[in-house]
């Protein structure tokens, strides 16, 4: 456990400053041999100049407080192809780690060449603690490229843990809001099914933070498992949970005394078209409405084939 520090609370982005170095625009290309044509202008700062290196590959590893536990492939091998025609534009961050050299910053650039079959990478050599790899890593992730949900649950989690932090001293020294940290953090009190459905991005975030409410894992499984079945909203799953709460029955008035064949019928066309349909119909029988609902372009145009509709 890192001790904790008595020094006023600062923002992360500040270390990411003082690592980086001043920047000016009045600077002179540096040509960063065997990467081709490519050149990088940096500050006229010696010390910043002579930390500049052409790294092999070989010789660095990567962050160990990186918080991203799985990487895009797609947007790597975008970067990938992007930097076999340009080269690496931004030199990565790193520090000196016995025989080796550590990524402070720039774990996706660095991947990314290795897709691209680069043997050396520009990187700047930096002195960073604990706290500020772990900091940077925070800020690269969660500012730059989307975390999903429960790596950054649990990035926040591991900063409180390793600084020996409140929530609230740690919101403040990453410019957070402390209920923001809260509610990322109680995302690790859900099964491991639900977390899995947040990772695969099936379910979100509003749903995740109603399905808290209930009491039980058994519970909050099922209700998960319901809202991906019946593609509910995030209100539809908030509304189910006071109703669990206060003991009120699951189905309204007008579901129970649904006849049975209307019921089948809701589930045969739920079946065809791949989606909530509900059947409402007048008294007599004669008369009522069918709705059908959809959630993006793409699943109407779905909807409307399958119906037999030609759209121009």
């Amino acid at each position: 456990m890192v001790s904790k520090k008595k020094d006023k609370p600062r923002h992360l982005g500040r270390g990411l400053e003082s690592l980086m170095g001043p920047i000016t625009t009045s600077i002179p290309d540096i040509q960063i041999s065997e990467m081709g044509d490519n050149s990088h202008n940096f500050p006229e700062d010696k010390a910043l100049q002579k930390s500049l290196l052409d790294l092999s590959l070989e010789d660095i590893v990567v962050n160990p407080y990186q918080p991203r536990s799985s990487w895009d492939m797609k947007q790597l091998t975008e970067l990938s192809e992007s930097i076999k025609t340009n080269g690496v534009i931004q030199p990565i961050i790193v520090r000196k780690a016995g025989n080796k050299y550590e990524i402070v910053a720039g774990e996706r650039r660095f991947r990314a060449s290795e897709l691209a079959g680069l043997n050396k990478i520009p990187a700047m050599v930096r002195q960073a603690n604990d706290e500020q790899m772990l900091e940077l890593a925070l800020v690269e992730n969660i500012h730059r490229t989307d975390l999903n949900p429960i790596e950054r649950a649990k990035a926040y989690h591991r900063y409180i843990e390793t600084f020996d932090l409140t929530q609230v001293e740690a919101s403040k020294r990453l410019g957070e809001d402390r209920s923001v940290v809260s509610n990322y953090i109680r995302l690790l009190e859900l099964p491991l099914e639900i977390r899995n459905m947040l990772i695969e991005g099936s379910l979100s975030m509003g749903h995740a933070r109603a399905i808290l409410g209930v009491p039980t894992d058994d519970l909050r499984r099922k209700l998960a498992n319901r809202a991906l079945a019946g593609r509910l909203s995030v209100r539809e799953v908030e509304k189910l949970v006071r109703q669990q709460a206060t003991g009120q029955p699951k189905k309204t008035a007008k579901e129970i005394i649904k006849p049975a064949h209307i019921l089948d019928l809701e589930e045969k066309m739920r079946s065809q078209l791949g989606t909530k349909v509900s059947i409402t119909a007048r008294k007599n029988g004669q008369r009522g409405k069918i709705v059908i609902e959809f959630y993006s372009l793409d699943e109407f145009d779905s909807i409307a084939d399958r119906l037999g509709v030609v759209s121009d």
